[in-house]
């Protein structure tokens, strides 16, 4: 029998999956870039820090509105690429799931490791202990320019590398997009094992294990509500995966996706 809609007094929150990076706020460099609107001086809310304990990335006082907004009226589950020392960087209020390093880690609202999770992990990444380190070796000996790091942490007592990140030293994005497409054929069996994202200045190599669209679906599948309705918000196009696990989402006005989206519809 068709029911009609009718208003309820009780508020069933979202879960709202939001990216932070580029998403919820970003760097001086790239808000004066994008030219993002009510970025005066005054507007500004620091967001996160760097190494120091220096200001590093800024909330715009749209984003600031937009963020105290999911505060009160979602779940909200952070989803990103930073990792567990790099997330105590960022200087906001979460208190719910947090999807970190890609989607290798996940931690529980208590803010630990959620161990069922991390066990998955480290059966997918020791067999891959060697390949990256002779990826890493062998772009140190053929790239020495680059800015290479392995990106590790401890999964069931055993600290394992994740995957490697580069950062060219003069930004020449062109030069990591020339890497990214011949890497697969400098490495051996590459593309069985490891796929590239290149995002401006950072490209990441990660085990196909490693990806936010498995973290995400894991808590979909695991942890979530299913009858709770799901959204959210991501500017790379490594974000789409996850996001299209989702019931909506959407991405902000600038960055690669809204790029690559604007591209297409040009053509």
């Amino acid at each position: 029998m068709t029911s009609f809609f009718t208003p309820d007094a009780t508020i069933i929150k979202p879960y709202a999956l939001m990216d932070l990076d580029d998403t919820l706020f970003q760097t001086m460099r790239k808000i004066k870039a994008w030219d993002i609107p009510t970025t005066t001086t005054d507007d500004l809310v620091c967001a996160s820090v760097n190494r120091e304990g220096e200001p590093l990335s800024f909330m715009s006082a749209r984003q600031a509105a937009f963020f105290n907004w999911l505060l009160h009226s979602t779940e909200l589950v952070v989803v990103t690429a930073r990792d567990i020392s790099e997330i105590q960087r960022v200087k906001l209020p979460f208190d719910s799931w947090q999807v970190l390093t890609h989607g290798a880690v996940i931690m529980t609202p208590e803010h630990t490791p959620l161990s069922t999770w991390a066990t998955h992990m480290h059966s997918m990444l020791a067999a891959l202990q060697d390949t990256l380190c002779t990826i890493q070796t062998h772009l140190q000996r053929v790239q020495p320019t680059l800015r290479v790091r392995v990106h590790r942490d401890s999964f069931n007592d055993k600290t394992l590398a994740i995957y490697i990140s580069i950062k060219h030293p003069d930004k020449d994005h062109a030069a990591l997009e020339t890497l990214a497409q011949t890497l697969p054929q400098q490495i051996d069996n590459f593309a069985q094992d490891f796929y590239v994202h290149v995002n401006a200045n950072n490209l990441a190599i990660l085990p196909h294990a490693v990806h936010k669209k498995h973290a995400v679906t894991f808590l979909l599948d695991h942890h979530f509500d299913a009858r709770r309705p799901s959204f959210g918000f991501g500017d790379s196009l490594a974000d789409v995966p996850f996001l299209q696990c989702l019931d909506w989402y959407g991405t902000p006005s600038r960055g690669q996706l809204h790029e690559h989206i604007t591209a297409s519809l040009a053509h």
